[in-house]
């Protein structure tokens, strides 16, 4: 739901997410809230109650849109609202809603939208993160990337997502790809190595060290318990004073 729908089509109906279209896996749609307003000038908006600058989406055009979307989907609609106020979109996010039938996004303009939609039909709100935007149609084509790149069928393996920064609990490990030695700078032996083994430990070490120096917060919530992963801390261990030239 959106005053800009064009705009949002133009993005999520190429590449990955166009083809899934075109195979049926999914369907995105964009609705323009303009449709649904009763005002002969196409008007959504209108002054605050208590005053102030700026306008408001109103509620009735709000409540238009998205009762057609739910009569159109015929069965059970889960409604999110981009905002400020929601609570940071994650992958877990993104997973869970991918099992949803119907997912209607509402994108928010101007200064807000009038509470009393938001009360009626909203079932969460969800945000990017602490900052604001003009409005909700960026945050809501991020949400239906992610979410929809987790629907069985889009990608073509779930090891095309498996590994991935933050699905498991990890940032990923670093990429390399051709040549060899680029600005002097050369791809580790081991990736060229054919040893597919020790390919699989060294990414999996490499994604422990990225995300325990750069997200601090993740890494305290892994799991590390297992056998593998104790000997690659202790690894990383050893390579850590043997940088700082304290040997063991």
């Amino acid at each position: 739901m959106t005053l800009f729908p064009d705009s949002v089509l133009d993005t999520l109906s190429d590449s990955i997410l166009g083809r899934a279209q075109e195979r049926g896996i999914l369907r995105i749609d964009a609705h323009q809230i303009r449709d649904y307003t009763a005002s002969k000038q196409n008007q959504v908006d209108d002054y605050p109650y208590g005053g102030g600058r700026g306008a408001i989406v109103q509620a009735d055009p709000l409540y238009r849109c998205w009762e057609h979307v739910c009569e159109e989907a015929a069965g059970p609609v889960h409604t999110v609202f981009l905002s400020p106020a929601g609570h940071t979109f994650c992958q877990a996010d993104a997973i869970r809603l991918s099992k949803l039938e119907n997912l209607v996004l509402v994108c928010g303009h101007y200064e807000g939208i009038d509470e009393r939609f938001v009360e009626e039909c909203v079932d969460e709100e969800i945000s990017l993160g602490d900052f604001v935007l003009t409005g909700g149609e960026i945050a809501a084509m991020a949400v239906a990337d992610a979410v929809a790149r987790m629907v069985p069928g889009v990608l073509a393996d779930p090891e095309c997502f498996e590994e991935e920064s933050h699905y498991s609990g990890l940032l990923e490990y670093p990429q390399y790809s051709r040549p060899a030695v680029w600005h002097g700078r050369e791809v580790p032996p081991i990736l060229r190595s054919g040893d597919h083994e020790a390919v699989r430990r060294w990414r999996r070490k490499m994604a422990l060290r990225r995300t325990r120096e750069r997200r601090p917060d993740m890494y305290e919530r892994l799991d590390l318990s297992s056998k593998q992963d104790k000997k690659l801390l202790q690894e990383m261990e050893e390579e850590d004073r043997e940088r700082a030239g304290n040997p063991a």
